[in-house]
This record gives structure tokens, sequence and C-alpha cells, in this order.
């Protein structure tokens, strides 16, 4: 047996109640990384390696805790991003009903671009392609549209729908 197996045969479980003591889980997975961190330093092993290994312990904890830590506040943001994006079913079908009214204001040529470039995500150019007009005048017909799309969703629904991005320009 290599020093290194003496070191883990005579130390292992205590390394493990240390966890054990302070980590509800993950004990075994901590202990482990204890043991390789000392395998890597296996040549730098002091004479007495429990403290050493305790000091290691120490810092690994640490780490997991931190990043405990973060992938705490990383869900945290993402429940507040989700919820944030699924709006209420009710107001939803209101946002719903209240865009359509106000696509239904506009020219079928304007609303379809309009549709073309939100919805079907094509630039100004493919949509004036797809309809058979100069870029330029579809670009103009498009800012035309968006300005009515905006004036109608904020004169009839009010500001929840003021920052739609089907009305952002590109």
């Amino acid at each position: 047996m290599s020093h290194f197996d003496d070191v883990y045969a005579a130390h292992r479980d205590a390394v493990w109640r240390y966890f054990k003591r302070r980590s509800a889980a993950d004990h075994e997975d901590l202990t482990t990384e204890v043991f390789l961190v000392a395998w890597r330093r296996r040549d730098e092993l002091p004479a007495e390696p429990l403290p050493w290994l305790y000091g290691v312990a120490r810092r690994v904890l640490a780490n997991h805790r931190r990043a405990g830590d973060r992938r705490d506040a990383l869900a945290e943001r993402a429940a507040a991003h989700a919820a944030a994006a699924e709006p209420d079913p009710a107001e939803a079908v209101g946002l719903r009903t209240d865009l359509a009214r106000a696509l239904g204001q506009l020219t079928e040529r304007d609303r379809e671009l309009v549709l073309l470039v939100a919805w079907e995500g094509l630039t100004v150019a493919e949509a004036a392609a797809a309809l058979g007009c100069r870029r330029g005048a579809a670009a103009v017909r498009l800012h035309r549209a968006r300005r009515r799309l905006h004036t109608a969703l904020n004169d009839d629904a009010g500001p929840a729908l003021a920052p739609m991005t089907v009305l952002e320009e590109r």
C-alpha cells in the first residue's frame, strides 16, 4: 500500500463525519473531493495529515456552500423571470383581444407587413419581397403601421400593452 492509501484508510471516516455533521447532503461527494485534492498533492502530504485534511475539507465545504448560494440565487432569478414572463391567463386573453382589435384597424397589406416582420421574423427587405413592393416603401408603411398600432393599443388597453415588442423598431 502507498502512503496515500494509508492516509485514506486512516482518515476517510473522520473527514466523512466532518461533512456529515456540517452538511446534511452531499457528504459523500465532499469527502471524495477532499481526497481528490489529497491525491493530487500526495507528494506534499504532511506527516500528520488529519489537520491538513480538515483544512482542505473546510475550503471544500465553503466552495460547496458558495456554489449552492449561486444556484439558489439563479433559481430565484429564473423563477422571477418565469413569473414575469407568464401573464395571468385572463390578462393574456385580454391582451390577445386588444391586439386583434388593433390589428383589425390596419389595412390588410399593413397588417400582413406587421405580422411578417413581428411574428414571422422577416426583415423589412424580406417582407417587402414577399409583398411585392420596394424595401423603402415597406419600411415607411411598417413605421406608420406600428405607430397606428401603438396608438390603438395605448388608447384601448392602457399601459399594459405599451411595451409590446411587436411594435418595436428593428
